[in-house]
């Protein structure tokens, strides 16, 4: 606040308590004279006014010293930013002047790269158009050489090309032939042992005994007169069992046997356990025949449970679905090529853990595709479609891991195996159809196998004959030496072995024979 607005109003406090304390005065002072209270009041105004006067002296002193001492910081203040900004300026303008001079080196730089660069260009004209004139130089001695390489090989540039490809073609059948073979023995050198050592221990790990078993069943009688009994009054007998089973009852002169002829083995089996029961009994009428043959399906559905069970346990594998254990039991009553199709599962499955195994794949699922790769032959009598592909659904139903539903779908090459494991079940189900007399093959079978061969044989040119033995197991070919020559014998070879994977099934494997032989034959006259 300014020092003389202080001042004054001090002054102004000090004349109203003044006046304040004269009228106090005047009014206590009863009786004193109004002059002597006048003179006191006068007194008290006039050392009052005397104290403002010095106050306000005071303050506007310091008011004065106060101000001085402000314009002195502003004007030092002033100065100091003053200063300040000369020096930036100054530093600004030497900043830009450096600016300046580099922009000038700068423009001088690339005037002098353009004037290089144009040079340069002048110059690779000048080469360019030289280049062109040595080309054209070029190119008129090369035809000129060309005419005279024509006329002294006495071969046309077309010529001469095709001659060199042939000769070039042949050169790569060479190359191709030897790489083959180089790679082939390769293989054999690093697999054939390994391979051979493996599977020969899978195969020793599983002996399995294959059971042939035929389309008929015969039950013993105790005596001739039974047969009597069995076909009974006017036949009604035979004809209720035949009706209720489905199965031909053969009674002929062989003493004290019937025969049993039907191609479904449960329905067979069905039969002969109703017709023992009924001969042990003694009691055979038409209400007997069902009750008996009720009671057999039940034993034979019960016998089909624990088949499938003793499957699962007997290869350690778990957790598979109580009907696919019920299809597996089926198996049991199922031959192919007279080969029991549940023990041949079994085998395939054995097989498979063994090779998963050595190649350290996961034989829990190798098993569990082995043991499921024929499924669909449980239903094949009932279900329109191959034993593969109802196999693949039926494991698709059951919720199958996709690793078995794929195994099961390639097992025979309907689509590319994929996996490890598929290639597996392939080899552990070949390995078990190929065991000997594991399976029987009719001769019409081994004919059209024999006749396949050898028309793949002949159609390739240069085949002069060609022979199947061994029951097609291997097929041995004789080539026109001037036809085929050594290089070209590996390629050829390896083309047949290629067309036969292709075309035929067949179990194992089939070896294929090139052979070719030049003689010369002269006579002394």
């Amino acid at each position: 606040m300014n020092p003389v607005i202080v001042a004054v109003l001090i002054l102004v406090a000090l004349i109203a308590g003044a006046a304040a304390g004269a009228f106090i005065a005047y009014k206590k002072g009863v009786g004193a004279g109004v002059e002597q209270r006048k003179r006191e009041a006068e007194s008290i105004v006039g050392s009052a006014e005397q104290q403002a006067a010095r106050i306000i002296g005071d303050a506007e002193k310091d008011a004065d010293t106060k101000r001085k001492g402000a314009l002195i910081e502003a004007k030092d203040e002033i100065h100091k930013l003053r200063s300040e900004a000369d020096k930036e300026i100054k530093d600004r303008r030497a900043e830009l002047s450096r600016q300046e001079r580099r922009m000038q080196q700068k423009e001088e730089n690339l005037d002098k790269k353009t004037d290089n660069l144009e040079k340069k260009e002048d110059a690779l004209s000048q080469k360019i158009k030289s280049a062109e004139e040595k080309l054209k130089e070029a190119e008129q001695i090369k035809k000129s050489q060309m005419d005279i390489l024509e006329r002294i090989s006495e071969f046309t540039k077309d010529q001469a090309k095709e001659y060199i490809l042939s000769k070039l073609e042949d050169d790569l059948v060479h190359e191709k032939a030897v790489k083959i073979a180089a790679y082939e023995q390769q293989l054999k050198d690093e697999c054939n042992e390994k391979a051979r050592s493996q599977i020969s221990l899978a195969i020793a790990k599983v002996a399995a005994d294959q059971v042939s078993e035929a389309a008929v069943s015969v039950v013993p009688l105790p005596n001739d007169e039974m047969k009597g009994r069995i076909i009974g009054r006017e036949g009604r007998n035979i004809r209720t069992l035949e009706t209720l089973t489905g199965v031909d009852l053969i009674i002929d002169d062989t003493p004290e046997a019937i025969t049993l002829s039907c191609f479904d083995q449960i329905r067979r089996e069905v039969a002969r356990l109703a017709l023992e029961k009924l001969i042990a009994d003694g009691r055979i009428h038409p209400t007997r025949i069902e009750e008996m043959v009720d009671k057999a399906r039940r034993e034979v559905e019960y016998r089909i449970k624990q088949e499938g069970e003793r499957a699962v346990i007997e290869t350690n594998v778990h957790g598979i679905n109580h009907e696919l254990i019920k299809l597996l039991g089926r198996l049991k009553f199922r031959t192919s090529y007279r080969q029991n199709v549940l023990d041949h599962s079994i085998e395939v499955a054995k097989l498979s853990g063994v090779l998963a195994s050595e190649l350290g794949v996961d034989a829990n699922v190798a098993r569990r595709a082995g043991l499921l790769h024929d499924i669909g032959k449980a239903l094949t009598s009932e279900i329109e479609g191959s034993h593969v592909q109802i196999g693949v659904d039926v494991c698709k139903k059951y919720n199958e891991n996709p690793v078995v539903i794929h195994a099961v779908e390639a097992h025979h090459n309907d689509v590319e195996p994929k996996t490890v494991i598929a290639c597996i079940v392939q080899a552990a189900d070949a390995i078990s159809a190929a065991r000997p007399a594991a399976r029987s093959e009719n001769y019409e079978s081994y004919i059209k196998r024999l006749q396949k061969l050898e028309e793949i044989c002949n159609s390739y040119d240069g085949v002069e004959k060609c022979f199947a033995v061994q029951a097609g197991r291997e097929v041995r070919i004789m080539v026109v030496p001037e036809v085929i020559n050594d290089e070209k014998m590996v390629l050829v070879a390896r083309q047949i072995a290629q067309q036969i994977e292709t075309e035929m099934d067949y179990p194992g494997q089939i070896k294929v024979n090139l052979i070719r032989e030049s003689r010369v034959t002269d006579y002394a006259k």
